[in-house]
């Protein structure tokens, strides 16, 4: 298994925590375009998550049908153990990054 993960990959982790118990494919690419301040496509997102699922970061369940989308349901995502352990390494990564970062001499 690959446990490494992208920038997009990290950006749906955390939104996926941020949206929990809410987070399917539609309320990320919303939160998405808040914050980024650009959207990103739902093929696309589904397409992360769907990654995500496989590298065991992220779970998935299916929620109940609904009138406005023909009966079909929503998938809600959660973050397992392992997603939330691969999260925190991207966040100690950055800071040590930055800790180690001296002050920018621009020219």
């Amino acid at each position: 298994m690959n446990d490494s993960i992208g920038n997009l990959e990290e950006m749906v982790l955390l939104l996926v925590m941020t949206l929990e118990p809410k987070a399917y494919a539609i309320s990320l690419a919303n939160e998405y375009k808040k914050i980024k301040k650009k959207s990103i496509s739902t093929p696309a997102i589904h397409t992360v998550l769907k990654r995500l699922v496989s590298k065991g970061f992220l779970s998935s369940k299916a929620g109940e049908g609904t009138p406005e989308r023909g009966g079909r349901s929503k998938v809600y995502y959660s973050l397992t153990k392992d997603g939330y352990a691969a999260i925190k390494e991207v966040q100690t990564q950055r800071e040590q990054l930055w800790a180690n970062a001296g002050k920018p001499q621009f020219t």
